[in-house]
């Protein structure tokens, strides 16, 4: 007879081969008791050359843990040097088709950091890291002052130079002398005569400050003043400073930015070659107001850049130094020993790098992440993951294998504020160029000539892979195009959220507490075959569209 609903027959078939189930509320201690049962692998177990080879990014899996919290909790604050903490963990590479001004300032207001290229010359690198600096700020201890000579045509031009067109005007156009007035855009934009000093234009009725107000002070009384610049004078109403509502504005709408805390400015790295011209354009950096020194080089154990970093903290021990690029522990050992502040990890495995086919040197980006962090973490240095990143799971495999950071090229270089224009492909699809530094065009390119005497003219791509001297080069790297992601504005708060809830599945509520826990072996992996993969992906559909965000 059929059963129906609700009916139980007179013997019930077992799950398990065993005589009696066990109590269901002694789950948790049977799982505690019996070590078997743990799911997965640690992480020492996973990476285990000797046992699996030498795995990447798509090899494996983090495997889920217990979620008590929403995703908007996690906390993702984490070291980019020894000395310099970031919000977020986001770098983006120093490349000549990724990071110049605008993706530096963007990727330091959204958190992270963005590292500018040096395939150039030295003075147009150090304007780029003026712009940075310059883009926010606390109190503006070196504004640009103008003298009441200043015409109105070159109050114009310095607007048109630093993208801001507030100025405090004084008795004799420095710094420490009395203050006259203030010129704005709106005085001088529709002015007919541009031979006209900015005193026939300026404003007069100004509010101002004493010197010795706070921060929090002065804020306070510029968000109730209507203007746009808040001078802070001395008892003689000579200029000391100077506070924007821009500023205010950023402060607001940017809240996780990555500033000094002293000066409120955005921080700024920049990169560079370990040869002996390489100190001249350190000095031009430094004088504009660098905070991180990158040296830029495909095989960084060599005795440049560790001569270099002993250089860099004798003279300069103010700036924090990132070595690398690192793949063993014995190259990572080397630079640590010189005195690096944070290293960075990977060699070939870049979406536009083909060091590995054509050297046969390199190393699996996770195998190389987690043996290098690993050690690298018992002398307090913090390492970036650079290169192999190709979407959200990616960034947290690579800070999950130990990496405190991870760097991007490929996936940012399609971003509005990377350098360079769109086009239209043959496929009639938006896209922006994008090549490796140790592509045949990198190599040739002529961009990096200097006119300051005594600089000599080197390019970043020759650089990088040790070719100055080669009259045949040969490439390391490919040139292509990337498709159009639309602003970093909207795509690095994607794989920020994306982070924060994979991190949620995880269980781990901070990057500190994944590390932690990977460490101590409650976070688990798990191998992936080829059919685990392809499972893993799109599969089984006439067709989709694969919309990342909204």
């Amino acid at each position: 007879m059929p059963l129906t609903n609700g009916d139980v027959g007179s013997s019930v078939l077992q799950i398990a081969p065993h005589d009696k189930a066990l109590d269901h509320k002694s789950a948790l201690d049977f799982l505690q008791n019996e070590s078997k049962h743990q799911d997965g692998l640690d992480v020492e177990t996973l990476l285990d050359s000797r046992t699996h080879g030498g795995l990447t990014y798509n090899d494996f899996l983090v495997l889920p843990g217990y979620i008590g919290f929403p995703a908007s909790e996690v906390a993702l604050e984490t070291p980019v040097t020894k000395r310099i903490t970031l919000k977020t963990p986001l770098l983006s590479s120093p490349m000549d088709t990724v990071t110049e001004h605008s993706m530096a300032i963007h990727m330091a207001l959204l958190g992270g950091l963005g590292v500018i290229h040096h395939n150039c010359s030295a003075e147009d690198q150090a304007e780029m890291v003026r712009k940075v600096k310059r883009f926010e700020n606390g109190f503006i201890l070196d504004p640009v002052v103008l003298s009441p000579n200043t015409t109105v045509s070159e109050a114009k031009q310095l607007k048109e130079k630093w993208g801001f067109g507030g100025f405090p005007v004084t008795e004799n156009g420095t710094l420490r002398s009395k203050l006259v007035g203030m010129i704005t855009t709106r005085d001088i934009q529709f002015h007919p005569t541009p031979a006209d000093p900015v005193t026939s234009v300026m404003s007069t009725d100004l509010v101002t400050a004493p010197s010795g107000t706070t921060l929090v002070e002065a804020n306070t009384v510029l968000s109730k003043s209507k203007k746009g610049k808040l001078p802070i004078v001395d008892a003689s109403h000579n200029l000391i400073s100077l506070l924007s509502r821009s500023d205010l504005m950023k402060n607001l709408h940017y809240p996780l930015a990555s500033k000094l805390p002293h000066s409120k400015q955005l921080i700024c790295a920049a990169a560079i070659g370990t040869r002996p011209e390489d100190k001249d354009r350190l000095q031009i950096l430094a004088d504009a107001g660098l905070d991180i020194v990158v040296l830029d080089s495909s095989q960084g154990n060599s005795i440049f850049q560790i001569e270099m970093i002993k250089f860099i903290k004798e003279k300069y021990p103010g700036l924090d130094v990132i070595g690398g690029n690192v793949v063993t522990v014995a190259q990572a050992a080397n630079l640590i020993a010189a005195g690096v502040d944070g290293l960075r990890i990977g060699m070939g495995s870049g979406s536009a790098c083909i060091t590995q086919e054509v050297m046969a040197v390199g190393r699996p980006q996770a195998a190389s992440v987690f043996h290098v962090s690993s050690f690298a973490a018992r002398f307090g240095v913090p390492c970036i993951a650079d290169g192999g990143i190709q979407n959200v799971g990616h960034i947290v495999k690579g800070l999950s294998l130990g990496a405190s950071t991870v760097m991007m090229g490929g996936l940012l270089a399609g971003t509005t504020e990377s350098p360079g224009n769109y086009f239209v492909s043959r496929e009639g699809q938006l896209v922006k160029s994008y090549r490796g530094m140790g592509s045949i065009d990198a190599m040739e390119d002529k961009k990096a000539g200097s006119s300051v005497k005594g600089v000599v003219k080197s390019d970043a791509g020759k650089a990088r892979y040790f070719s100055e001297g080669d009259r045949l080069l040969v490439a390391q790297g490919v040139s292509g195009s990337v498709l159009d992601r639309g602003s970093v504005t909207k795509f690095v708060p994607y794989l920020l959220a994306g982070l924060q809830h994979s991190l949620q599945d995880i269980g781990m509520k901070s990057l500190s507490a994944l590390r932690e826990g990977v460490r101590n072996g409650d976070v688990r992996f798990e191998l992936r075959t080829v059919s685990a993969q392809a499972e893993g992906n799109v599969h089984g559909l006439h067709s989709f569209d694969k919309k990342l965000y909204s």
